[in-house]
């Protein structure tokens, strides 16, 4: 057991010893040795993990260098902001399994959309940030230019319009963190979020053009550049918690680059671990196991390959804790 680490790791080390536990243990120390070995991590960030505040763990991360790209849902880009200026008016239910459809009729009518337990506050959480957004796309739209959607939230962040609404510690906030180091990010399919959603009934109703936040398409273009810049000697890993659209896009960014532009000098992911609580299933992509993945030209036979098959907001503060040696 290190003794450099402290009394997080150190129980992880005695007592996580079998089955998913000797699982994440596992993943964690593979984590860790790909760093110590120079290598750099992508995290991809599907679920509901903001508004679980993973910011809390994945903050300290990203301020420690431990990450050094994230690919995340939109739901995921605007939770944790969204956390971070509403924090106060959001309502859990324990009992969510119990509500009829009329209690959860309530909670709409009320502006609450629930996420499990938690239900996010619609009025405050996203109304505060919908007007400063509109702000920044309809500037950049004067003067001509265009961004990503990250971007355009790292523009409204570090501009500290939204310090005012603050109601949980910023060093929380994991948007805080990665705007302060600008940090490199894609979200693919944001469209399907509140904040997409809201762009384009902008869009509809003639006030913006659909072109003045660059699309998904971009964002591949932009990833393939950054691994081409960054996947030399040790390599990048991918560290995926849940599945869907944040896993599959940046994953795919290998087979893209060497099948499709016939790049032949373009290295494997260096480390795959995968945090899901959903099974090995028929068709399915979260609970496909890592091996199918050398298949579609992801992973190399050697691959350090992990799975986790748990509950992502009980898993990964746990492998973040270790990584960060707590």
């Amino acid at each position: 057991m290190s003794t450099q680490k402290g009394p997080i790791s150190q129980f992880l080390e005695k007592n996580y010893l079998h089955f998913n536990a000797a699982a994440l243990v596992d993943a964690a120390k593979g984590y860790e040795a790909h760093l110590l070995d120079g290598g750099k991590m992508l995290i991809s960030l599907g679920g509901a993990m903001s508004t679980a505040e993973l910011g809390i763990s994945l903050a300290e991360m990203i301020r420690q260098d431990k990450v050094q790209f994230i690919s995340c849902t939109g739901a995921n880009l605007e939770e944790d902001v969204m956390n971070l200026v509403a924090h106060s008016h959001y309502k859990r239910v324990p009992n969510y399994r119990d509500l009829t459809p009329e209690q959860e009729r309530e909670l709409l009518d009320q502006h609450y959309n629930r996420v499990t337990d938690t239900c996010i506050p619609e009025e405050e959480a996203f109304r505060r940030l919908q007007k400063h957004l509109e702000d920044v796309w309809h500037a950049a739209e004067e003067k001509g230019e265009r961004y990503f959607p990250h971007e355009f939230l790292y523009q409204v962040v570090n501009s500290g319009i939204l310090e005012q609404y603050y109601e949980i510690d910023p060093k929380n906030s994991w948007i805080v963190a990665a705007a302060e180091k600008n940090l490199p990010i894609v979200c693919p399919g944001w469209e399907d979020s509140t904040t997409g959603n809201i762009f384009a009934a902008n869009v509809i109703k003639g006030k913006l053009q659909a072109s003045t936040v660059k699309s998904g398409i971009e964002y591949m273009i932009y990833l393939s550049e950054w691994y081409r810049a960054n996947s030399a000697g040790k390599g990048v890993g991918f560290f995926q918690v849940a599945g869907g659209i944040s896993g599959d896009f940046p994953i795919c960014v290998v087979p893209m680059m060497y099948q499709d532009l016939e790049w032949e000098d373009v290295p494997f992911w260096a480390y795959f671990c995968q945090i899901s609580d959903s099974t090995t299933s028929y068709g399915s992509y979260s609970g496909a196991v890592p091996n199918e993945k050398i298949t579609w030209g992801k992973l190399d036979i050697d691959t350090p390959k992990f799975v986790v098959e748990s509950d992502a907001t009980i898993v990964v503060p746990l492998i973040f804790s270790y990584v960060l040696g707590h």
